[in-house]
């Protein structure tokens, strides 16, 4: 799948390798990054396949996946996508919302592909040799708009004739210069003239004195200097990562040498969220009465540790009461979200024992998903267990 493709921006995640092709829809933000390290290693279809349907089809709501292997190109679809192929003069539509699990075909002599899962009327179509982008649609090979209609051709102006040339006017003779003898005389014949010679000496030029300047006149005073700025306080240093933060309902981690995260693997193309806002995105609200401000990583548990954090990322531990422990030591995160989830909460199971139970405004309770960002809705109610909830507000 080396020709040329081409992809319209859109919400759905785009993978794109040498053999295969994955779309995944905006809700798959967690396993994307793993799908993409396959298909980039050069994997094939049935490995692609056994590892977007790992945790069972009801874990995945839709995808799309393409691979081309000698000549053959086989296509797998589910939930609300579709992909038209072009083989010979034959076109070829594979619809998965059309199937129960999932759509797939096997098709030979493609000559070229498109897959849809959003109206991208309007939208420019971009160049993509490989990699994962957001998109609504891609092409194979690239899409290229249909030309303009070239203007007709305008009959040629005439040329015209040259217009001769006209002919030079001959220029008047000047007349001559009076004479100074002629010039004294008509002085003369004035009463009271007097003549000037041409070398009659002119008066002295009148002396100029120097005026005063308005400025002077009005007896304004002239500009001071400015007096030299005194030099401003250097700021008071911030606090080393390694402070404790106690404000009565939360219990502050120390960093030490070797405490520090291995870094999480980023999503290519995707910028990550800052590690304190200076707005807060949410608001929380305990059982117990506390509140606290989504503005950086909100770590809840029994006992909340910060072990995976860098030291730069300064997340808040809540510590909450569980009498019959079924609320782990490092339980839950919420966190301010990155690029689709912008300007709202996610919420993270850290892998709890009992799990956790999220119930948003107008929808069934859902378990939250291990290690599976889910985007909060304010009026949401989070059930830790053993009587802890949190409910979500604005901030």
């Amino acid at each position: 799948m080396s020709e040329s493709r081409s992809y319209r921006p859109g919400d759905w995640f785009g993978v794109f390798g040498e053999h295969a092709t994955v779309v995944l829809p905006p809700t798959e933000k967690a396993r994307v990054a793993a799908i993409w390290a396959l298909v980039d290693d050069g994997a094939g279809f049935d490995e692609v396949l056994d590892a977007l349907i790992s945790d069972g089809l009801r874990e995945l709501p839709g995808f799309v996946l393409v691979s081309e292997d000698d000549g053959e190109t086989k296509v797998v679809i589910r939930g609300a996508a579709k992909a038209e192929f072009t083989c010979g003069e034959e076109t070829v539509t594979v619809e998965g919302s059309s199937a129960t699990t999932w759509a797939e075909r096997s098709l030979r002599d493609v000559r070229a592909m498109r897959i849809e899962v959003a109206d991208t009327d309007g939208t420019d179509d971009l160049p993509i040799p490989g990699g994962l982008v957001r998109i609504g649609r891609t092409d194979r090979p690239a899409y290229a708009a249909e030309p303009a209609a070239p203007e007709p051709a305008l009959d040629p102006e005439p040329t015209p004739e040259p217009t001769p040339a006209p002919e030079p006017t001959p220029e008047p003779t000047p007349e001559p210069e009076p004479s100074a003898e002629e010039e004294t005389a008509f002085y003369s014949a004035i009463p009271g003239a007097d003549p000037l010679g041409l070398e009659t000496p002119l008066d002295d030029p009148p002396t100029h004195r120097q005026e005063p300047s308005l400025t002077e006149q009005a007896g304004w005073a002239q500009p001071t200097p400015q007096p030299t700025p005194q030099p401003v306080p250097a700021p008071a240093s911030a606090p080393s990562p390694g402070s404790t933060e106690h404000d009565g309902h939360t219990q502050g981690g120390s960093w030490e040498p070797g405490e520090l995260a291995r870094s999480q693997p980023g999503i290519p193309g995707q910028p990550p969220a800052p590690s304190v806002l200076s707005a807060p995105v949410a608001k929380l609200t305990f059982s117990s009465g506390d509140v606290v401000e989504v503005d950086r990583a909100v770590i809840v548990g029994r006992a909340p540790e910060a072990r995976r954090f860098t030291s730069t990322e300064q997340p808040r531990l809540v510590t909450v009461p569980s009498p019959n422990q079924e609320i782990s030591s490092t339980h839950l995160e919420i966190r301010p979200g990155a690029g689709a989830d912008h300007g709202s909460a996610v919420a993270t199971d850290l892998g709890s024992t009992n799990g956790t139970v999220l119930v948003q405004p107008g929808l069934p309770p859902e378990d939250l998903q291990p290690g599976i960002a889910v985007q909060l809705i304010p009026g949401a109610i989070i059930d830790l267990g053993d009587g802890v909830t949190i409910q979500v507000g604005n901030s």
